[in-house]
């Protein structure tokens, strides 16, 4: 058994290191760009005054940056080749994502609004499995072109991981002689809603409240009426692009259906694997961060005239630290890698408790990791001079997102006693 990383995979994070260095920090450190990345300046990222959104000059920072990342044929990695992409596998990805967090943040990878120079595009898969061929152009090709924006509109205010119970519902409807769709309910937390060019909207068709099926997932274009921006959700960590919004008579004709008809719940699913797989890997190379920079300043701290990592009260929380970032390592480094031996669809049926435990341990480890940086540094380390405080504020997030932990170990829970996944057969009567 082999756990040494491909060789071209190790040859191609020396190319991404050198494009960084060629490229990405010159523009960070341009125009005093470095603003952005100086938390004490957090005005720079975000208008305060404008419900909290991002300030358009860091947007088009960003977007200068995976424009240049894009052209050097590292933004659509993980795009399939025929829309520009490289086949990058899961594997490579959390490899990837693990190798840029190590370095700390930077424009090559700042996960406050998931801008990375290797783009993560879980919508590709999304269309490419449940998409039509039209919406596979319009929404793959678009994204790709930037004039295309899907952003995912499926937790409600009172339906937060729980997605079967969601209150907003879709009712066939004619208009004009036009077959399609009246949706009316409320979602919240419709990331990049301010910027996106549409709002996957996942409504209750059929069925009762806790069923599986009956839920569609309905593409509704930005400035539809009836679909209304009520508010902006400030958060632990800003700028905001979250907003809290409704639905009121709002219709799209029977083109917005993506997917199968009552079938919606698995294309809610195929989005959140590969983003739980590579949150994991990004807080784990954050965690690492954390460690390595805490080792290093208690090297070279010297209060009472002894190095402060003499001391085993310094020495037994790092220690514990790297080694669960050690084991994490290869538990998602092996799920990414399993991942890729099997079809998308079976992902879910197969694999789901395993990412759960990548994800919802890693978002743990990394909040565990800043912490005990900002103690081993002390006062600096609180302060906002460090990006410890930024990564614990950012990463926090994770544990929340994309499936709250809690809901992520009643996955895992399934699966290890068997009422959901392939030990199921276990315990048949």
């Amino acid at each position: 058994m082999d756990f040494s990383l491909p060789q071209d995979l190790v040859d191609y994070l020396a190319e991404l290191d050198d494009f960084i260095a060629k490229e990405i920090k010159p523009l960070e450190e341009k125009d005093d760009n470095i603003r952005f990345f100086d938390h004490r300046r957090e005005y720079a990222r975000t208008d305060f005054e404008n419900q909290g959104l991002p300030r358009h000059e860091w947007e088009e920072l960003l977007r200068d940056a995976s424009l240049r990342a894009d052209k050097a044929g590292h933004w659509r990695f993980s795009a399939p080749k025929k829309y520009g992409g490289k086949d990058g596998s899961n594997l490579w990805m959390a490899v990837i994502r693990d190798h840029f967090t190590q370095m700390g943040l930077g424009l090559h990878n700042d996960l406050q609004n998931e801008h990375s120079i290797v783009g993560n595009f879980p919508f590709v898969n999304m269309f490419e499995h449940f998409g039509t061929e039209d919406q596979q152009k319009e929404f793959i090709t678009g994204g790709f072109e930037r004039n295309r924006r899907v952003a995912f509109g499926l937790t409600e205010p009172h339906h937060g991981s729980d997605a079967t119970h969601m209150e907003t519902r879709a009712v066939r409807e004619t208009r004009d002689g036009v077959p399609g769709w009246r949706i009316d309910g409320e979602k919240m937390w419709i990331t990049g809603m301010h910027v996106a060019t549409h709002c996957a909207a996942f409504c209750r068709t059929s069925g009762n409240a806790g069923d599986a099926k009956g839920i569609t997932c309905l593409l509704v274009p930005a400035g539809t009426p009836g679909m209304v921006v009520d508010e902006y959700m400030w958060t632990f960590n800003m700028p905001t692009d979250h907003p809290r919004m409704h639905f009121e008579n709002c219709w799209v004709p029977e083109s917005a259906v993506l997917g199968p008809v009552d079938g919606g719940l698995s294309i809610a699913q195929s989005f959140v694997h590969q983003n739980r797989i590579r949150q994991a890997a990004s807080s784990l190379g954050a965690a690492t961060y954390c460690v390595e920079e805490s080792v290093k300043y208690a090297r070279e701290r010297k209060p009472f005239g002894a190095e402060l990592a003499r001391n085993q009260g310094i020495q037994f929380p790092l220690v514990e630290l790297a080694t669960q970032c050690e084991m994490l390592r290869t538990l998602i480094y092996k799920t990414a890698w399993e991942m890729d031996q099997m079809e998308h669809k079976e992902i879910e049926h197969k694999l789901s408790d395993k990412i759960s435990m990548c994800n919802y341990y890693a978002n743990r480890l990394v909040c565990d990791a800043a912490d005990r940086a900002m103690q081993v540094h002390g006062g600096i380390g609180y302060s906002r001079h460090k990006p410890f405080e930024h990564i614990y504020r950012h990463h926090r997030r994770y544990r929340i997102t994309e499936g709250a932990e809690e809901i992520q170990m009643r996955k895992v829970g399934a699966y290890l006693f068997g009422y959901l996944g392939p030990r199921k057969a276990l315990y048949k009567k």
